[in-house]
């Protein structure tokens, strides 16, 4: 028997032109009547995600990719991880012979020398829900103010697995690497690139979902979870049952119990839903 769902929003719930199916919103309204709490498992920090949370009467929230807990209903703060100054001098001096993009999110800001990838992303369609830093040089910057930093995003137009191998050689960080290529185009901005999602060690969906489901005393077993990107891979495994929507990239398919017929925009995620949880 499910007693708790975890989402995954973009591409999931949300589709790209940043809508939600009305059968979606019908099977979380279904969920809510059984009394099953929704848990949104995102990217996004809080900031950017409260409103929709709110929307979806989401009760607890996972943020930047596994670094923070939220109850929504009560607002506390479950957990909060953030990289520390000598991480970041550590990835900055990786990155020092790349010309690269780099952006950094704060609790309530998201601070880049110039708004063009996933940060122009976020400028659009959150554009008065998160402060906007422009600065000269984000590295800077970050070594001059005593700033928490959830996460920092490198992105280009060209192949990263170069980078995120020396990456990893280098630093203890967590790195995903998401391709905004093909089918997965960045509709929003009307572009194409790569970039890399930098987070503490050991900071996942699935690190924090465990986290989450222990501090409710659930089980494994108790937990479905649906996604569609790399990111949701550690959530399917930290789940009894991970559907990936038939949007999703093959690798995340890989990793799935449940394959939807139906993609974010026809209703895949309620299509989990009913699969999995009696009506």
């Amino acid at each position: 028997m499910i007693k708790l769902v975890a989402s995954d929003l973009d591409g999931t719930i949300i589709d790209n032109h940043n809508s939600i199916s009305q059968d979606n919103l019908e099977a979380i309204n279904n969920i809510q009547k059984k009394h099953i709490p929704l848990v949104i498992c995102t990217g996004k920090t809080y900031a950017l995600s409260k409103d929709i949370c709110k929307n979806l009467h989401a009760s607890f929230g996972i943020f930047g990719n596994g670094s923070q807990i939220i109850d929504l209903t009560t607002g506390k703060e479950i957990m909060k991880t953030t990289l520390s100054y000598n991480e970041l001098k550590s990835c900055f001096s990786v990155l020092e012979k790349y010309d690269l993009h780099i952006h950094a999110y704060t609790e309530n800001s998201i601070i880049s020398p110039k708004l063009t990838y996933m940060d122009l992303r976020n400028s659009i369609l959150f554009p008065n829900k998160i402060n906007f830093e422009i600065v000269p040089s984000v590295q800077n910057y970050l070594k001059e103010n005593n700033t928490p930093i959830f996460k920092i995003i490198i992105s280009s137009t060209s192949n990263l697995s170069e980078v995120k191998a020396e990456l990893e050689k280098f630093t203890n960080l967590n790195i995903l690497h998401i391709s905004k290529t093909g089918l997965y185009k960045d509709n929003v901005i009307n572009k194409e690139y790569e970039y890399l999602d930098i987070s503490p060690l050991n900071v996942t969906k699935g690190s924090a979902l465990k986290m989450l489901s222990d501090y409710l005393n659930l089980q494994k077993e108790d937990i479905l979870s649906v996604g569609d990107n790399i990111n949701d891979i550690e959530m399917f495994k930290a789940s009894n049952i991970g559907a990936a929507l038939n949007n999703a990239s093959d690798k995340v398919k890989m990793y799935a119990n449940y394959i939807t017929k139906n993609t974010v925009e026809n209703g895949g995620f309620a299509e989990a839903i009913y699969k999995f949880i009696p009506f």
